[in-house]
């Protein structure tokens, strides 16, 4: 095939005169192929034109583009695309069912209260949740801490200070155990020495238990203060008693006195408050227990609750004996000593004295041989340290059976010490675990179980 070119060429001429340009004129090139030129038509069809194999000696050809690569790339964009997409929809999807579970274990749960609120005819108030932010102030003011949630000072219409709990550590096997305790135990219970429940609030994820404001706080920031507090006033040791005596009168009452048998758990200074008069009351009933009221009745456990240093031995171990009330017993004991001993802001000789020694092991043996406590103080004081220890060595008693009752306690402590018997040595044949336990004994961990029913 021939395909014809013009292209321009110039003519010059010379004459003898002058130089003359001629115009320009065209002459034609002709280039030749041996075949007629297809690439129109290749790229027409998507493909490639050219020499085969690149080789110009070879006639022309169409060819395939090399797409190879650019798939594979595609491919794989597709791929991951893809895999982030599934994975992300199935992330969705179990966010989902989580929160679908969650709103229905929540709304069982607000079930449970609702139902046990509607058979218990209680006189507490219940309160909405924008009441309880009216009450507190926008939750101002807090007074406290715990495992439980948070204690805030509030004040009700009639102008009745409270403090209301907060609790907001429902999740897990809890359930709504510990709201349903202290409603289900204080609820209906007036006692001098039992803090009183005045409302409650259950709405949505709400739970709040207001009680009677106590202006002295807890029994512990007393007998643990180490004199830096100014503002705290010494106690005395008949006033210590007496706050003895009003614990061991509420631990009775909620023994013997209440239809159902209440064991509490957690007996300790800490969940003993001080009103205005320093008059105790027993609080905190999150680890509460209802039983019968039979002599002999134990109770199952799945395993040890209450706060190390304060838990019985057959809490931790039922090769000391049955669960019972006798538990609270021994959990009284340690407060008695606590009351004896914790007191920071006196220096005695005990500070020194029972360095690297369990302490109740330590008071017992001085005891045994006739000798004091080592504390400076009047001759009543002493007489009252003596009979507050003696009555707390009967109560640790590591057979629960040895222990007395509350009532039988309650006699002791209010009787004179002269009259007192000398406690068996409880540690006779438990030193190494007297030396566990007083590894542990300061610790500030909570071991929280669910009781079998």
């Amino acid at each position: 095939m021939a395909v014809p070119l013009r292209l321009p060429i110039s003519k010059v001429k010379y004459t003898s005169s002058y130089l003359l340009y001629n115009t320009m004129n065209y002459t034609s090139v002709f280039m030749n192929w041996d075949e007629a030129p297809i690439c129109v038509n290749c790229e027409i069809d998507g493909r490639e034109c050219g020499y085969q194999n690149h080789n110009s000696s070879l006639p022309l050809g169409c060819f395939v583009k090399p797409q190879g690569k650019k798939i594979a790339g595609k491919k794989i964009a597709i791929s991951v695309s893809l895999g982030l997409f599934v994975f992300l929809l199935f992330t969705l999807i179990i966010f989902i069912q989580l929160r679908n579970k969650g709103n229905k274990e929540e709304k069982e749960n607000q079930l449970k209260i609702e139902q046990f609120l509607e058979k218990n005819a209680l006189k507490p108030t219940r309160y909405s949740h924008v009441e309880l932010k009216k009450i507190t102030n926008k939750f101002e003011v807090k007074l406290g801490q715990g495992g439980y949630g948070s204690v805030f000072e509030g004040k009700l219409t009639n102008g009745i200070q409270v403090a209301v709990k907060i609790l907001d550590n429902l999740s897990g096997s809890n359930d709504g155990e510990e709201f349903v305790n202290e409603v289900a135990t204080i609820g209906r219970i007036h006692h001098l020495n039992i803090v009183r429940l005045l409302g409650f609030c259950v709405e949505g994820s709400t739970r709040a238990l207001i009680y009677e404001f106590m202006s002295n706080s807890s029994l512990d920031k007393f007998i643990f203060s180490d004199g830096k507090d100014k503002t705290l006033v010494s106690l005395g040791w008949a006033k210590l008693q007496d706050i003895a005596i009003g614990i061991a009168r509420g631990m009775e009452y909620l023994h013997q006195g209440c239809d159902q048998r209440i064991l509490h758990f957690d007996i300790k200074p800490q969940n003993i408050l001080l009103d205005h008069n320093f008059t105790p009351k027993i609080s905190d009933f999150g680890m509460a227990k209802l039983c019968t009221k039979d002599t002999f009745v134990t109770i199952s456990m799945a395993a040890a609750r209450g706060t190390m240093g304060y838990i019985a031995p057959e809490v931790f171990s039922r090769n000391f004996g049955a669960v019972s009330y006798k538990s609270d017993v021994y959990s009284f004991g340690m407060l008695l000593l606590e009351i004896v001993g914790g007191k920071k802001n006196t220096k005695t000789e005990m500070e020194t004295r029972t360095e690297g020694e369990y302490f109740p092991e330590w008071v017992y043996n001085r005891l045994n041989r006739g000798e004091d406590l080592g504390i400076q103080t009047e001759a009543e004081g002493l007489e009252i340290i003596k009979k507050l220890t003696m009555v707390a060595l009967w109560c640790i008693q590591w057979n629960p059976a040895d222990r007395p009752s509350m009532n039988g306690v309650l006699h002791m402590l209010e009787g004179n010490t002269e009259n007192l018997v000398m406690a068996p040595n409880p540690f006779a044949s438990t030193t190494s675990v007297s030396s566990s336990l007083n590894v542990n004994r300061n610790k500030e961990t909570e071991l929280t179980v669910i009781l079998e029913d």
